[in-house]
């Protein structure tokens, strides 16, 4: 399931903390396609968390849902991180893009398989309700 994922990542290598930082000041002023790169980029960070917050079953279901649910998250973070962080002190603290948004990552997987939990189990009870063997064995005789 997560193959065509494999030579993807090993196209777009971990970047450091500098290259990440001019990446990401590029995607927000709106030029060429340093938004892709970035996605592309953390596409395997976005993986890893699903596997780490699910449980495989799940994964194995729902993986690449989770994975596509994630890619405008991604996106919605890019514009929203903050390049010129301050700590407590004032003094500038350069903080990862993954660390920015895996909450909101982990959030959004847990969100996602919450509702389709709860849609399988409608679903499941739905088709209970359809087939209802008291009322069967009352009307047929023996």
């Amino acid at each position: 399931m997560w193959e065509p994922y494999r030579t993807l990542i090993q196209q777009y290598p971990k970047l450091s903390l500098r290259e990440e930082r001019r990446l990401i000041a590029k995607a927000q002023k709106g030029r060429g396609n340093e938004k892709e790169e970035l996605i592309l980029r953390h596409i395997s960070f976005v993986i890893f968390r699903i596997h780490k917050r699910a449980f495989p079953a799940y994964v194995k279901r729902f993986g690449e849902d989770l994975l596509s649910q994630a890619i405008p998250v991604l996106y919605e973070k890019i514009k929203t991180y903050n390049l010129r962080y301050k700590d407590k002190k004032g003094r500038p603290k350069p903080v990862r893009f993954a660390s920015y948004l895996w909450k909101r990552i982990d959030g959004l997987i847990l969100d996602s398989l919450k509702k389709e939990i709860k849609n399988e189990k409608i679903t499941d009870s739905a088709d209970w309700e359809r087939f209802d063997m008291t009322s069967e064995m009352e009307s047929s005789e023996y």
